[in-house]
């Protein structure tokens, strides 16, 4: 429990100090397209997410790396972020910093994030569909979906907002039959 206390003393300042930049310069936007850019780095590279977290890797060298990966593609701020998160030795705390930004900026957009887990790739019409309950259900200005694939759920959805939890999934169907039964016998 006390790390994670050390690490939100970490991330929110961080988080919160990249917001106000964003804000002051109307950047909130673009900076959140550089947040979620980074976030995809990590997650589908184990070789970046290794060199960010490893101690014995030089500081000029993660910054060489940094400027190579966010090249033209990265705001200034947002690079300069960077460095500085290298030159105070926090660039193993980048992806919860990307995550609270994403958090702040949902805040400040009015917008939830919804959590949908399906047994395929969902279609436009079905996302659609996904964000107009989720909209409804929460009061939310707009909807940000994050897709699963989960073949285990057999067929249907999962969708799960905070603390909420919608399963119209077909193994959480079967479950609920079989609690039934056991209630009944």
């Amino acid at each position: 429990m006390k790390g994670g206390m050390v690490i939100g003393e970490i991330v929110e300042p961080y988080a919160e100090g990249l917001m106000s930049l964003a804000q002051e310069q109307n950047l909130t936007e673009r900076l959140g397209e550089d947040v979620r850019d980074i976030l995809k780095m990590l997650s589908s590279s184990p070789e970046f997410s290794q060199l960010i977290a490893n101690p014995l890797i030089k500081p000029e060298a993660k910054k060489a790396v940094l400027r190579q990966v966010g090249g033209d593609r990265m705001h200034p701020y947002t690079l300069n972020f960077l460095m500085l998160l290298v030159d105070r030795r926090r660039l193993q705390f980048l992806e919860g910093i990307c995550k609270q930004y994403q958090a702040i900026l949902r805040k400040l957009n009015q917008t939830v994030l919804a959590e949908v887990t399906s047994t395929v790739e969902l279609t436009e019409a079905q996302k659609q569909a996904a964000i107009e309950r989720v909209k409804g259900m929460t009061g939310a200005a707009a909807v940000e979906l994050e897709s699963k694939i989960d073949p285990e759920i057999i067929g249907g959805v999962i969708i799960k907002v905070g603390s909420q939890v919608i399963d119209a999934s077909l193994r959480g169907q079967l479950r609920r039959i079989g609690i039934s039964l056991n209630a009944a016998s």
